[in-house]
């Protein structure tokens, strides 16, 4: 059966800090996990869902909205791979992998599907939840910043997260879409594949280098043209001329 939805009211302190009660969705096939994690999440005042198959996962974020999904590869139904690909053809909702593969080549693919942060099992509750608090900053933060980024052709529209191309509006993944815009808001300065690693995927991403590699040869694909703006600076990463 469904789970009925409450959706979380984020509140922010002076620092940007999330106060209160944000909506979270656990999607886990093994349910002394699935508990543990619910229990974990609401001692700190969050509001935790649960799906115990890919399809009802689904079913849920099509009824309420959630400001982060957990979501594990290995459920039944529907895999966690279909799902984080259906949950990006409408929403732009954090989702975290949690996933007993820890091969670089999964890790990789689940980036390209649109995951934005990749945990292992075995993991410990505190890591997860500074991870998932993190990403729903980062993923509310552009609504306070400056509204609109341009260099060149391009052109960010950060509270309607669009990005336009020549003028031409380009579908970016959450992941492509965070490293454009760490880029423009760095315009004709060089950052490091380690400076876009801790901010586009988080400080204590255990990843490797080449995971910026491959969204940014993805994103200059995506932008066409307009994408020749971002510069490779040999042995030293990554800078977006304007």
């Amino acid at each position: 059966m469904t789970q009925s939805v409450q959706t979380g009211a984020v509140c922010w302190g002076r620092k940007g800090e999330i106060n209160v009660n944000c909506a979270i969705l656990i999607v886990e096939d093994e349910g002394k996990l699935r508990e543990v994690l619910c229990d974990y999440f609401r001692s700190k005042g969050e509001i935790p869902s649960q799906a115990a198959d890919g399809l009802q996962a689904l079913a849920m974020i099509e009824e309420g909205a959630f400001d982060a999904v957990l979501l594990d590869i290995m459920i039944p139904g529907l895999d966690g791979r279909a799902v984080c690909r259906a949950i990006r053809r409408h929403s732009d909702v954090p989702v975290i992998f949690l996933t007993a593969l820890s091969d670089e080549e999964d890790k990789l693919l689940g980036y390209e599907l649109g995951a934005d942060d990749y945990v292992t099992k075995p993991f410990t509750l505190s890591v997860l939840y500074a991870k998932t608090m993190a990403l729903i900053r980062r993923s509310r933060g552009t609504m306070r910043q400056g509204d609109v980024l341009t260099a060149g052709e391009l052109t960010l529209q950060l509270s309607a997260q669009k990005v336009l191309s020549a003028g031409r509006e380009v579908a970016l993944t959450p992941k492509e879409f965070s490293l454009l815009r760490c880029l423009m808001q760095n315009k004709n300065v060089v950052m490091s594949r380690e400076q876009l690693l801790v901010k586009c995927w988080g400080y204590d991403y255990e990843g490797e280098a080449r995971a910026v590699d491959t969204h940014i040869k993805r994103l200059r694909e995506k932008l066409g043209g307009a994408g020749g703006c971002i510069k490779t600076v040999i042995k030293a990463g990554y800078k977006i001329e304007g």
